[in-house]
């Protein structure tokens, strides 16, 4: 049995690799997802104070720090039962579509958008965000780094910090905003919404208008049926911050809806021996191993599952956007809202929806007369004991669940991530890309390889935070090698 290995997979937040096996005819028999690396923040964590997991947790990760910021700020909110006023939740939303405009344009011009931009087939050290920059002209290039910067300045002046913000405390936050900082930020929303925008219609004239790109975004190659996650509002529409969590079926009926702190109920993590990623699915339905369809219980939580949940946006210009993506792939309308989309690659398309959402509620959120209220905190009273928080990463739905003693001191942590969502997606849809493009007679070329990456970088994942076992020992295996890259000694630990 011959073996393809792709170690490391590129243009990803932490460390994966993708082992592909194929059978004496050449067809690909079985491909692995591997995560090789664990952080073990629900172990470290117990025996910490409970108000100090913003602070740790947002240190998970330099990519998503304010998603576990904002998770962790509303499971301590529950801990100690203070429901932060009005003004401090609308302060949070605010710096939170400051970071998802930061982190969409990340992964659009640099991580997934090269693939596009540049080319599936181009030499790699083309397909970066240098390459982009040459495509889309230098000012665009610089419009994408003031896009950034600009975005982590609102951060920081809301947050305390431009990564790892450490404004939250349990009950809201820790400083008002001024209205000089107030008419800043709605200067830099009103520019982040043309830039959304530009952004978008990058995508139609290099995407969209180009056929061979059109034709792989909309082929069977990065298609799944599955169920879908995202979190909605009263009026079943997308949001970041708070809502309900809100799951569809493959045709689109809602399957369930439930509060975040019931998510135990519904979802349940499988152990698989080859990977530390566990694999959530849904309880209800059970697990059938890695394959799609309404009799599975694997489901998907990224841009794309968020926009499949939902009637609609809660932006008119999102709005429109979200209509003719569904209208392009022509998904019909069932009871006044569209069947889901399940052609994978079509989550860059909802990641720049998202971005422009992102970008009109931070406007919102600017000229809000509340933004710049000073009643920013209530003080906690009580200890319950049990907390649990979420909002909707980038990558997915998140979710931080914390148990305490009598003083406050963390028993228990358990979180579920945005890519530990998507575990079992990645790797169906890693296969099937493999299948579909490696058979009998294939010549695997780079070009090849990297399109097999496409079907895992699509989905933006993070293996930064998304990785944790149960408690024990950790395998570990150490190989030696000698100058040459010989194996000479392996060395085990189980």
């Amino acid at each position: 049995m011959k073996r393809i290995t792709i170690d490391p997979i590129t243009r990803l937040e932490g460390h994966g690799k993708i082992e592909i096996f194929l059978n004496d005819e050449g067809d690909v028999a079985n491909a692995y997802f591997q995560v090789p690396e664990l952080r073990g923040f629900e172990q470290f964590c117990v025996g910490r104070q409970a108000e100090d997991m913003p602070l740790i947790t947002s240190r998970i990760c330099g990519v998503c720090p304010e998603a576990h910021l904002l998770a962790s700020a509303k499971a301590i909110d529950d801990i100690f039962d203070a429901e932060p006023p009005s003004a401090a939740k609308k302060i949070r939303e605010l710096l939170y579509s400051a970071f998802f405009v930061t982190d969409h344009t990340t992964h659009f011009y640099a991580l997934g958008g090269p693939d596009f931009i540049v080319g599936p087939d181009a030499p790699p050290s083309e397909r970066n965000i240098l390459g982009v920059i040459r495509k889309v002209g230098l000012e665009a290039g610089k419009e994408v780094i003031n896009c950034r910067s600009r975005n982590h300045h609102v951060i920081k002046m809301l947050g305390g910090r431009g990564i790892h913000p450490v404004a939250a405390l349990p009950g809201g936050w820790s400083k008002s905003v001024s209205e000089t900082e107030r008419k800043e930020i709605e200067e830099i929303a009103r520019k982040n919404i043309d830039f959304a925008l530009f952004s978008l219609k990058a995508f139609d004239d290099i995407v969209l208008k180009n056929p061979t790109y059109l034709e792989l975004v909309t082929s069977d190659i990065y298609l799944h049926k599955t169920y879908y996650m995202g979190t909605v509002d009263e009026k079943n529409r997308v949001n970041f911050y708070d809502g309900m969590i809100r799951v569809v079926g493959p045709e689109g009926k809602e399957f369930i809806k439930y509060h975040p702190r019931d998510y135990a109920t519904h979802i349940a993590e499988r152990v698989e021996p080859w990977t530390y990623l566990k694999f959530p699915y849904l309880k209800k339905i059970g697990w059938k191993g890695l394959t799609d369809g309404p009799d599975s219980g694997v489901y998907c939580a990224t841009p794309l599952s968020r926009l499949n949940v939902s009637d609609g946006m809660a932006t008119p210009r999102a709005q429109e956007h979200f209509e003719k993506m569904y209208e392009t792939f022509g998904c019909k309308k069932i009871k006044g809202r569209y069947q889901p989309l399940h052609h994978r690659l079509a989550t860059h398309w909802a990641r720049l929806i998202e971005l422009l959402y992102a970008a009109e509620r931070m406007l919102e959120l600017s000229i809000d007369p509340e933004i710049t209220s000073p009643d920013v905190r209530k003080i906690p009273e009580r200890i319950k004991g049990e907390g649990i928080g979420s909002v909707e990463a980038p990558r997915g739905t998140l979710t931080h669940h914390y148990v305490t003693d009598e003083r406050g001191v963390l028993r228990k942590v358990n979180l579920i991530v945005g890519t530990t969502n998507n575990h079992a997606p990645i790797a169906m849809s890693i296969k099937r890309a493999a299948e579909k493009m490696i058979t009998k007679g294939t010549v695997i070329t780079e070009g090849l390889l990297n399109r097999i990456e496409m079907a895992f970088r699509l989905y933006d994942p993070c293996f930064s935070c998304a990785t944790h076992s149960l408690p024990g020992g950790m395998p570990l295996t150490v190989n030696i090698r000698n100058r040459g890259g010989e194996i000479i000694k392996t060395l085990s630990r189980y």
